[in-house]
Parts: structure tokens; C-alpha cells; sequence
């Protein structure tokens, strides 16, 4: 079993030397840190049992200001390790930190009494006291980073901590990392971090980043920079992602088995309150961070999400709003837009009420008709506001679209998805479509609309040639008989003698024969160009 531990405490009190005296691994990676001495950003290091296992180790920031990075890195633990200064004693993100980790569900650990060698054995053994009272039930254990006292002893009371765990069914489930890190490695691509919340990664597999909808394939797996056949469950994984830019990759992302989970702008959670919920908090899920409306209905509440994110039930969230305030535990990862006391007791219950898409046993995508109604709610208020040159909006990126769109009986064309038999229309604009036809000829006109030059293109009003020129249809059809004429009078014509023919410029002579290329009239051959057979029969 593959579990992984968290370090929590206050800012100075040695979380990261204590990481790196018990893993030989600084955890520090950025200038920054090392500069100021402090942590900012996540860390990561295998930490050795005195059996032989393996732990990973994920070291918080200790600072106030960054309490949402510690969020992420606590979450998908299994235990943690709260470091206490032994002069300073437990201090406000000590609390704080303690309360994050009791609503995410961690509630087993051991408390490191740090810099035990800097103080006196009296202030020592209060220091050890008080952590007792702070988190009873847990271990106590004094150390030292700098003299290396009381390591082992802390190394073992992990192990008999590990002994007690017992794989959960959370992990068990279908795969879900969420992403804490993106980078970039010469010859190797796009690499993700994080830890692997349920499942298995292995090289090869095929899965999907949500909320972003990319289709990815895995090249290569490492668990703390050893390749790796298969990654666990509880393990700290990186993947590498080939073909996919950095850029359409962030913190929060998670990776996932496709299929396997909804992607949701809206979570039915039950509360857990420290403080009073503002009707507006920042909600903490996975490695992720969104602002959220919260709908309360008694001991309930309906998050509804600025961003949206990949839940399932029994998942907790963390509300902060300046401070942590409370979190909750999800009870519906993809609820309808409600505030149904009825609806929430059932599913605390234990119901299963279907609502977004989900595949059953059989693989085939089950919904409710709610939510179909809610998603043709939604692409026909987007339809009304599509512009008339294209009226279609942007198809939905999930793994169901293809199967939902059809039934609710709208066309797929590319990428966008069009209301039955909808064609590009003008509406207002045809006075400007009336004025641009009024100015076109012969000599090629700059058309800054190429969405307004295709339309008309395809209303035989204008002729497009160049990049983004266009000529009236008659001088393009006139211009069109005079080549077919002097290649069949001649077997082929150059692009001097085509000018010649029409009296006009080189350039718009090289625009009117590239697009006869194009069009399947004539074939260049050196610097001249012959009809192809098509365009001889064509013309008669």
C-alpha cells in the first residue's frame, strides 16, 4: 500500500529541515526559497521506513499568505506530520493548518517538537505536553534536525502510524490524479505532478485533463524520479504527456480515466462550520481553488462554482474567505441547480439520483432528462446569440457530446455544433455586403471580414482570391474565358502574356491564375500553365 504524508505546522518551525534530515532531499526547489529562507510553493521527497517501505512526503508553506498552497498539498493525503517549534509552541497557522486537515478528512499523524537541542528540558517537556492536548490521541515525538536526535524515533512512530492505515475505497477507484506542477524537460516534453488520488497510471494508457478536454496519451511514469511500470494509488507520480503544449496545462487540472468522472460548475456538499459560510467563499478542491456561490439549506449547501471541477462523492472541499471558515463533504459531484432540502437528506442518505452523464455498467452514458433539458437550455441561448455569418457555438469537449448532440437533434459540423438545416445569413449586414459588392471589379479589393467574404463567396457575390482579396463574380468568369481561350488557341499561357490579356497588374494577375490553380482550371507547369482536362470539357 502506498501512502503519503503531509507536513503542517507555522512558518519557522522547521518543517522543511526536518524533511530534509529525514530524506536527505531539499524540498526548496525555487531561488526564491532558498533566498528567504521560507517556503512558498509545494515539495516533494520519498521518505524510508526503518522495514524497508517507502513513503512520499509532500512540505507545505507555513506562511499565512500561502494557506492555499498548503490546501492543495494536504490534499490526497493520508497522514500528516505537524512540526511545533519547541520555544514558540502551537501558533496560529499551527491551528489553522490542523483545522484544514480535520475538514479534509486527515486525521491520523505524529507531531514532530522541532529545534528540541535549542531549548531546556523544562521548556521541552511543556512543549511536548501542550501537543498532546493540541492533537490528542497522536504520537508526540522530539527532534532535532541540526544533531539528529530523536529521528529514528520519529521514522518509527510513522511506520506503527503506516501499520494502522488500511488501503480506503477511495483509492481503489477509477484513476484521478490532480495536478500541483507542469513543466517542460528537453527531450522528454509536458510533465505533470501530483498525487495519485484513486486508480493507475502506466505507460500507454490513453486518459483525458479535465476541465480543458485534451486527450492524452501517457509515454513515460516516475514515482520520485525511478521510471516506473505501474503507478499506485497514494503514490507521488510524474507523467509525461507528449504532444501537449505547457501552456493548456495548470495546477488544478486533474487527470483522469475518461468517462469516469463528471466535470461540474456545481457540488452538492454537507457542512462542516468552524465560522460563519459568507454567502460567497473561496472553495478548495483537489489542487484547485475557484470562488463560489454558497446556497445554504440548513446543515447543506449547493456551491455554485466560477470554475468548474472533477468531484465524486465523499470528496471534502475547504471554504475559506480571508481565513478557513469550514468545508464540507460531497454528497453529489454533479448536481441540478437546486435548493431542495428533500433532494439533499436522500443522497446524504446514501441515494443515487442521476443527473449528469456517468456510463453504467454496460459503458453506455446515462443522464437525466433534467439535465438534457438543462443542456438544450443552454446551446439555444448560445444559438441565439451565434453570428448570423456562422451561426454555430463551440460543441461540447465531453466524451458523451457526440452520443447526447444527436439526440437532441443538432448537426455536427467541424467543431461547432448548428441548430438542423442553419445557414449563414446576413441580417444587418446586407447593406454592407451591398456597398462591398458595389466596389469590386476586376482589380482585387481587401476584404477585412473573412467570415463576411466566405458568406458571400458561397452567395456567388464575389469571388475570393489572395489572401483575403476578392473580385466581382463577372470579372472573375470574364478573366476565366480569355485563359481557357488562349490555351486553346496556344496549348499554354504565361503570366505576362495573362496580364497582357487583361490589361492589369502582375499581381492581380498572379492572384486570378493561383486561384484557376486552385480551382482545378489550369496546371502550372515551369512558368507556364495548361488546362486540365476538366477545365477544357468545362468550357464547351
Amino acid at each position: 500500500m502506498s501512502l503519503t504524508i503531509g507536513t503542517a505546522g507555522h512558518i519557522d518551525h522547521g518543517k522543511t529541515w526536518l524533511v530534509r534530515a529525514l530524506t536527505g532531499k531539499d524540498t526548496d526547489r525555487l531561488p526564491e526559497e532558498r533566498e528567504r529562507g521560507i517556503s512558498i510553493d509545494l515539495g516533494y521527497a520519498p521518505l524510508e521506513l526503518p522495514d524497508g517501505r517507502q513513503l512520499s512526503v509532500i512540505d507545505v508553506p507555513g506562511h499565512e499568505r500561502f494557506v492555499r498552497t498548503m490546501v492543495a498539498g494536504a490534499t490526497g493525503i493520508d497522514l500528516f506530520l505537524l512540526v511545533v517549534d519547541a520555544a514558540e509552541g502551537a501558533r496560529a497557522q499551527t491551528h489553522e493548518h490542523l483545522a484544514i486537515l480535520r475538514l479534509l478528512g486527515v486525521d491520523r499523524g505524529v507531531v514532530a517538537i522541532t529545534k528540541a537541542d535549542a531549548v531546556d528540558a523544562e521548556t521541552l517537556a511543556l512543549a511536548v505536553e501542550e501537543a498532546r492536548e493540541v492533537v490528542p490521541g497522536s504520537e508526540v515525538v522530539a527532534v532535532s534536525a541540526k544533531t539528529g536526535a530523536g529521528l529514528e524515533e520519529l521514522r518509527a512512530a510513522l511506520a506503527r502510524l503506516a501499520d494502522t492505515l488500511q488501503q480506503s475505497v477511495a483509492k481503489s477507484g477509477s484513476t484521478r490524479l490532480f495536478v500541483d506542477r507542469v513543466f517542460t524537460l528537453h527531450g522528454i516534453g509536458t510533465v505533470v505532478t501530483g498525487t495519485l488520488w484513486s486508480g493507475r497510471i502506466a505507460p500507454g494508457d490513453r486518459l483525458r485533463v479535465e476541465p480543458p478536454g485534451l486527450d492524452v496519451r501517457v509515454r513515460s511514469v516516475q514515482v520520485h524520479d525511478h521510471p516506473v511500470e505501474i503507478a499506485e494509488a497514494g503514490q507521488r507520480v510524474a507523467v509525461s504527456l507528449p504532444g501537449v503544449e505547457r501552456s493548456r496545462l495548470r495546477r488544478g487540472d486533474a487527470l483522469i480515466e475518461t468517462g469516469a468522472y463528471p466535470t461540474s460548475y456545481r457540488l452538492d456538499v454537507e457542512l462542516e462550520e468552524l465560522a460563519a459560510i459568507p454567502e460567497r467563499a473561496l472553495v478548495h478542491h483537489g489542487t484547485s481553488s475557484t470562488l463560489a456561490r454558497v446556497v445554504r439549506v440548513g446543515r447543506f449547501a449547493q456551491l455554485r462554482l466560477a470554475a468548474p471541477v472533477v468531484a465524486a462523492r465523499d470528496d471534502r472541499v475547504v471554504l475559506r474567505a480571508g481565513t478557513t471558515l469550514g468545508g464540507g463533504r460531497v454528497l453529489d459531484p454533479a448536481p441540478p441547480r437546486h435548493a431542495n432540502p428533500d433532494r439533499f437528506k436522500r443522497v446524504a442518505r446514501g441515494e443515487q439520483i442521476l443527473h449528469a452523464p456517468v456510463r453504467d455498467d454496460t459503458g453506455a452514458w446515462t443522464y437525466s432528462e433534467a439535465w438534457l433539458a438543462e443542456l438544450r437550455a443552454e446551446l439555444e441561448t448560445e444559438l441565439d446569440h451565434a453570428d448570423p455569418l456562422d451561426p454555430g457555438v463551440p460543441a461540447p469537449a465531453e466524451p458523451w457530446a457526440s452520443e447526447v448532440l444527436a439526440r437532441l437533434g443538432y448537426e455536427r459540423r467541424g467543431a461547432n455544433v448548428y441548430r438542423p438545416g442553419s445557414a449563414p445569413t446576413l441580417g444587418a449586414r446586407e447593406l454592407e455586403a451591398k456597398e462591398l459588392e458595389s466596389r469590386l471589379g476586376l482589380e482585387p479589393l481587401k476584404v477585412g471580414d473573412k467570415q463576411l467574404a466566405r458568406v458571400l463567396e458561397e452567395q456567388r457575390r464575389l469571388v475570393r482570391v489572395g489572401d483575403g482579396f476578392a473580385v466581382s463574380p463577372a470579372e472573375y468568369a470574364r478573366a476565366r474565358e480569355m485563359l481557357i481561350q488562349e490555351c486553346e488557341d496556344a496549348g499554354a499561357i504565361t503570366l505576362a502574356r495573362f496580364r497582357d490579356l487583361l490589361d492589369t497588374s502582375r499581381k492581380t494577375a498572379q492572384m486570378l491564375v493561383e486561384r484557376f490553380d486552385a480551382d482545378g482550371v489550369t496546371l502550372r507547369k515551369g512558368d507556364e500553365r495548361v488546362l486540365r482536362r476538366a477545365a477544357v470539357r468545362s468550357s464547351k
